[in-house]
């Protein structure tokens, strides 16, 4: 079984939210975008596009744990609940930690990914409110919140009627390069492969993300 998936967004974990605002201002050269509260796991985010010609609905979502929103009665996405995790953001600062890939039928990816022995999680439903009404999704999550291979696996998610980018203006940051080394590359590239995900290198090395953009700082590369 394969299904076609492509790159939606990366995921930048900061501690506060007010400190990922002050590094994408500081490292990228611009404000971040509006965004919005996820009641489901107790987080909230702000966003921009960053849409290319080999990304062409790809955003930056930058995350943290709302600390004004009642905690979840289960672990977060993205390994926000991951001790070592959150005392590397809180001691380095804000950092790329995972990507998330949209497909047309998640429950389908799910399988896909089974056949390579691999459990991305349940389908769960999700949603915030924004200006036009409810954007509404399905996502996978594991009951332990894992990203799975160091980050390098996206989380996968299928859209309703309506993608995020569609309402947000160009940022001035385009994503150029998504590339991820994996001590287990090989097993990584066959699960790529069964879900369809193309424009992600995959080299055997130590663990690490490296999201190479362009904007008005010029090329600037941002890693794990």
């Amino acid at each position: 079984m394969t299904t076609t998936a492509q790159v939606d967004h990366l995921v930048v974990m900061a501690a506060t939210l007010a400190q990922g605002v002050q590094w994408c201002e500081a490292t990228l050269g611009i404000p971040p975008g509006p965004g919005g509260q996820h009641a489901l796991m107790g987080t909230h985010n702000r966003l921009f596009k960053i849409a290319s010609k080999g990304y062409p609905q790809a955003y930056f979502e930058i995350i943290a744990i709302d600390p004004d929103a009642q905690a979840p009665g289960r672990q977060r996405w993205f390994d926000m609940d991951d001790e070592a995790l959150r005392e590397q953001v809180a001691r380095t600062g804000p950092q790329l930690v995972h990507f998330v890939a949209s497909v047309p039928d998640a429950q389908a990816s799910v399988v896909a990914l089974a056949t390579q022995g691999i459990d991305r999680g349940a389908v769960l439903q999700a949603s915030r409110p924004v200006a036009r009404g409810l954007l509404q999704w399905q996502i996978t999550v594991r009951d332990d919140g894992q990203r799975l291979f160091d980050g390098g696996l996206p989380t996968l998610i299928q859209w309703g009627d309506t993608h995020p980018v569609q309402a947000m203006t160009d940022s001035g940051v385009t994503l150029q390069q998504l590339q991820v080394t994996h001590p287990q590359a090989s097993a990584l590239r066959a699960a790529y492969q069964v879900i369809g995900l193309q424009h992600v290198q995959v080299s055997a090395g130590a663990a690490r993300l490296s999201a190479r953009l362009l904007g008005p700082k010029g090329p600037i590369t941002i890693h794990s």
